[in-house]
């Protein structure tokens, strides 16, 4: 057995929370314990199910990922156990299964969560007995697996209300291993960019980020965690030359934080009781037209500026301007 792995120092961080997921994941390793691993999208579950592998029992077998979303429900059968010749119309030849192809090593079930309700019990029976039957076939072959399911759903509430088999879930989940969202260790952002910087850096040259960038990044909720950062990263690098500010990072809107003006647009005295009362009977896009107007008129009608000014990406300033049809 390894003692490292290359997919688990991929997985950059030293928030409390996820240092804690990977000391787990190296404990349970070495074992064939079933292993869950939940998390939202794009927090690295494919490189925790990876490092799972390549600390496990037998790093040298096959590593064999399989979308249970995305299996034809006719064939799902067929592709997890195998069939035999002549078992359905199509099946021309004698195929192995997923089970088998990755015996004597690992196989990941992604998005477990969606496998349909039929094949949930055969499953569980695999899993128990360590044997597959081919669809269409008489006898039953061993297989030794281990099996990594991930899951971005609360498979465990969804098996209490009857939306997946209880039994199934339990046994799946020998080890629950859960990775936190971005939004949750906004300390490891910076460290993050700058692995993907690094990255990036044979290819469009060095880059480094600014302090408002950085702080931008910060802010940002990460709907998309860690591939969300990993792509406004390279979108930035590429539109930016050795220094990366505030207006070349592309965010989603919806993963903003509220927005405010940054402390040197907010500068002077304390808003008045008279002008809070103005604020009176106003929406929120009331408000949002005229801060983006403000931020044009104190730009001379530059929106990359006045994009930085606010502190948002261009992409979503202009957005905005054209739904309020705001005029600088």
């Amino acid at each position: 057995m390894t003692s490292h792995s290359a997919a688990l120092t991929a997985i950059v961080g030293t928030d409390p929370g996820l240092r804690n997921v990977l000391c787990r994941a190296r404990l349970v390793a070495p074992t064939r314990t079933p292993v869950l691993v939940t998390g939202e999208s794009g927090t690295g579950k494919e490189l925790l199910a990876r490092a799972l592998h390549e600390l496990g029992p037998e790093p040298g077998g096959p590593f064999v990922t399989v979308n249970c979303g995305a299996l034809p429900r006719e064939l799902a059968e067929s592709e997890l156990f195998g069939h035999e010749r002549g078992a359905f119309t199509g099946a021309a030849a004698r195929r192995a299964g997923w089970f088998e192809e990755a015996s004597g090593g690992t196989l990941v079930l992604d998005e477990i969560g969606e496998l349909p309700a039929e094949l949930q019990p055969k499953l569980l029976r695999v899993l128990e007995t360590g044997r597959v039957r081919r669809v269409g076939g008489q006898g039953e072959s061993a297989v030794r697996v281990r099996v990594v399911a991930m899951t971005l759903r609360d498979l465990r509430r969804e098996a209490h209300r009857g939306g997946f088999r209880l039994d199934l879930y339990h046994r799946l989940a020998g080890f629950e291993l859960a990775l936190p969202p971005l939004r949750r260790r906004r300390g490891d952002v910076a460290a993050l960019a700058q692995r993907f910087l690094d990255e990036l850096a044979p290819e469009l040259g060095p880059r480094t980020l600014e302090p408002a960038a950085l702080a931008r990044l910060e802010e940002h909720d990460w709907p998309g965690n860690v591939r969300e950062l990993r792509n406004v990263i390279r979108r930035a690098a590429i539109l930016s030359g050795s220094r990366i500010d505030v207006a070349a990072l592309e965010l989603d809107a919806t993963g903003a934080c509220d927005l405010r003006l940054p402390a040197h647009a907010a500068e002077g005295p304390p808003p008045s009781d008279g002008d809070l009362l103005a604020l009176e009977g106003k929406s929120f896009s009331d408000l949002e037209r005229e801060i983006f107007g403000w931020a044009l008129r104190r730009t001379s009608g530059s929106r990359r500026r006045a994009a930085a000014l606010l502190g948002i990406s261009r992409s979503t300033f202009c957005d905005r301007v054209k739904r309020f049809g705001v005029v600088g």
